[in-house]
């Protein structure tokens, strides 16, 4: 049997609102574990409208529906509407899905900020949004963070170096095909990355011939393999709401596939560390998603 590990971007109020309470019902349904990844800082969700200068951008909100799934409320945060503070207003939310058994960690302090500066800012800035980020998730839960999932799969040196002085075990902060560690300066780090393998639903829906109805075999068919471990990465703002009836027969399939669904934490207890590969940073494209994240070199 093979591992199917389910990590959970939380980015918005919203999704935090009214997704995570919804995904925490859908996964003790299906008897499924999942790591839930919060934005714990200032909801400006209406940034990302500026994306819509960059190529490819217009053809993910055509497939997506940005307003039907995020809200005009939400997509007016930062534009026409102040950011609310999402650790401040949603804290028993996220206690909510800790309290019912899943794991949770740091996705960001400011979700769209983080996304889409990081790559070219340097160590103090990329410090203060993490420091806020940590701060924040120690006032919320009364513990140190045990995980990280960067926004938009986006880090750069000094946030990966950040990590192992938080002594973060395990994160996934990028895009890849199986469990390594990261070389920074010709030296491996402490940590292990867990990268995301599968697309995500938004990205899997901008494929010809795809959509609602048979996105489903389409991802499992990704997935037949019972020897092959996969990191699926959701988000709160989608599966949690819309998409909810589409995640419902992912788990039921994944499960007759025999993929035993886990959460980060649980996958990496099963992980022989000592033969896991190095590899140093790399960016790279990922179809379906604008602009260009961490990725795992491809296997030889």
């Amino acid at each position: 049997m093979a591992f199917l590990v389910l990590k959970i971007d939380v980015d918005t109020l919203e999704g935090t609102y009214k997704g995570v309470p919804n995904l925490v019902q859908i996964l003790r349904k299906a008897g499924a574990g999942a790591t839930f990844l919060f934005s714990l800082g200032p909801d400006h969700t209406g940034w990302a409208l500026r994306r819509v200068f960059q190529r490819g951008f217009l053809k993910k909100v055509s497939y997506t529906s940005v307003l039907k799934h995020y809200g005009i409320k939400t997509l007016s945060y930062g534009i026409l509407l102040p950011g609310p503070d999402i650790g401040a207003h949603a804290a028993s939310q996220m206690c909510a899905a800790r309290d019912s058994g899943f794991e949770v960690g740091i996705h960001a302090w400011d979700h769209v900020y983080w996304q889409d500066n990081v790559r070219t800012r340097e160590r103090r800035w990329t410090i203060a949004q993490m420091e806020k980020s940590y701060s924040r998730f120690v006032d919320i839960f009364g513990e140190e963070p045990r995980t990280h999932g960067a926004a938009g799969w986006k880090m750069n040196e000094c946030a990966f170096y950040q990590l192992d002085a938080w002594k973060i075990r395990y994160a996934s902060d990028g895009r890849g095909h199986s469990p390594y560690r990261l070389i920074l300066n010709g030296l491996p780090l402490n940590h292990v990355q867990l990268p995301t393998t599968l697309p995500t639903l938004d990205e899997a829906l901008q494929l010809n011939g795809l959509h609602t109805h048979n996105i489903v075999n389409y991802l499992l068919s990704l997935t037949q393999d019972d020897r092959v471990d996969n990191v699926f990465t959701l988000h709160a703002e989608l599966e949690g709401r819309k998409f909810a009836p589409i995640l419902e027969q992912l788990l039921a399939g994944w499960r007759a596939q025999g993929h035993i669904l886990v959460s980060m934490a649980d996958y990496y207890t099963t992980l022989n560390l000592g033969l896991l590969p190095s590899h140093p940073i790399e960016w790279g494209k990922v179809s379906g998603r604008v602009g260009r994240l961490i990725i795992q070199p491809t296997k030889c």
